[in-house]
């Protein structure tokens, strides 16, 4: 696994100036930041190229506990929604154990980390495949 160290531009240009939606590595951006902000333990992302139709990449992070997932999950929703992603679904909000987040090319997994571990999210995303393994990590 490569570990990718979070040296973010706090000044980067988003899609809000272009009036579009962002797509794949602008919400990626928007993520990274957002959890960033947050102070998100453990955030893994993995490159779905070649891997799954479903979303361009899959993000997992842990939260300290319930409140600290709640207010990840909630600050990620308001900034997508803030930069033009009309649809952003929420599962799990209620009990934030784990909280999945639909931002369209990048699909986000918030978890307590007792909870991460026992559902072992990453390793059925990072077997190898013939393309190679498109995975990066980076601590918060």
């Amino acid at each position: 696994m490569m570990i990718r160290q979070h040296k973010l531009e706090r000044n980067v240009t988003i899609a809000q100036a272009k009036k579009t939606t962002p797509v794949g590595k602008e919400v990626l951006d928007l993520v990274e930041l957002s959890l960033d902000d947050d102070k998100a333990e453990n955030v893994v992302i993995i490159d779905l190229e070649g891997k799954s139709a479903l979303a361009d990449y899959l993000v997992i992070a842990s939260g300290s506990s319930q409140r600290h997932v709640s207010a990840m999950a909630d600050h990620l929703q308001r900034t997508l929604k803030k930069h033009g992603l009309k649809r952003v679904a929420v599962e799990g909000a209620n009990q934030c154990d784990w909280v999945l987040i639909d931002g369209g090319d990048v699909i986000i997994h918030l978890f307590r980390p007792e909870v991460r571990d026992f559902y072992g999210l990453e390793k059925m995303w990072m077997a190898p495949t013939d393309a190679g393994d498109n995975v990066t990590g980076a601590s918060a």
